[in-house]
């Protein structure tokens, strides 16, 4: 083995050794995440518990509150800004792609400069005012209007470059079939940019699933509060968490924002290619 070789193979030994450090670094957390839900005894310490047990998940079963706040207003808040977030996109983003605005480049990018405000702490006592004149305080549309407005310029941005690798030739020669506009849409733009539909949906719904600071201020009933929130359920009243009950509710609380991944990527594939209709 030559000086080459050698130098080569001790780049590549140090490489695997530091890339061993980063991916423990990150892969603690998940091993507590997957051991201290099963465990009676559960502290801040990855350790393998000496008999599973699903008593935490019992106890958090019966905790009512926190339960409706993940099965059913994180989904009702979750569902509806994905849902808004990857329509309204998709459509403002084939228009802006497809139709000739001065300076449209320019707009786009103020919209994400603006995005980073619209849902953040400077913002939130305009927000509030406006959503209190809306009279939508305390309840699910004012929350998903709000977070869909912060996400929307991003999304708009990503779902652009799904639109723009569209051949404009496709969308011709449908036209010269006599295909609607609404049809070429439908039958030729869309299955193209459905993995960015995808990809931009998923998106949405996982910082909709994390929103903490926008529920906080705008709800005030507890059957709305999300799960976010009612995490603090799992707090005493000094203000000590229950390790065994929080990493047992954490569990329950990444299963659906995983399951939904692996569903679509099942149903639909994250393929940057798509295919016209028939």
């Amino acid at each position: 083995m030559n000086r080459y070789q050698l130098r080569k193979a001790v780049s590549r030994g140090l490489l695997l050794v530091f890339s061993i450090i980063i991916g423990a670094f990150f892969a603690l957390p998940l091993l507590w995440l997957l051991t201290a839900p099963f465990s009676t005894q559960a502290n801040l310490s990855v350790t393998i518990p000496e008999q599973f047990s699903l008593a935490n998940f019992k106890t958090v079963f019966n905790n009512r509150f926190a339960i409706r706040a993940l099965a059913v207003n994180n989904m009702i808040i979750g569902g509806g800004v994905m849902i808004l977030v990857a329509s309204i996109a998709t459509l403002a983003s084939y228009g802006l792609s497809r139709t000739r605005v001065p300076g449209r480049n320019v707009l786009v990018y103020v919209l994400i400069l603006f995005s980073s405000v619209v849902s953040g702490t400077a913002a939130m006592v305009p927000l509030f005012l406006l959503i209190f004149n809306l009279g939508l305080i305390d309840t699910y549309l004012g929350v998903i209007l709000v977070i869909t407005g912060g996400l929307l310029p991003s999304a708009i941005f990503i779902m652009r470059d799904f639109v723009d690798s569209i051949p404009r030739s496709y969308e011709e020669a449908a036209l010269v079939a006599g295909a609607s506009s609404f049809r070429m849409f439908r039958d030729v733009a869309f299955p193209l940019v459905r993995p960015g539909v995808m990809v931009v949906a998923i998106w949405a719904f996982v910082n909709a699933w994390g929103a903490f600071l926008i529920p906080s201020v705008l709800l005030r009933s507890p059957e709305h509060m999300p799960a976010s929130i009612a995490f603090y359920s799992f707090y005493t009243e000094a203000g000590t968490p229950n390790i065994t009950l929080l990493s047992a509710y954490a569990f329950l609380y990444t299963i659906p924002v995983l399951l939904l991944y692996l569903i679509v990527n099942w149903r639909f594939g994250f393929r940057f290619f798509g295919g016209i209709k028939s």
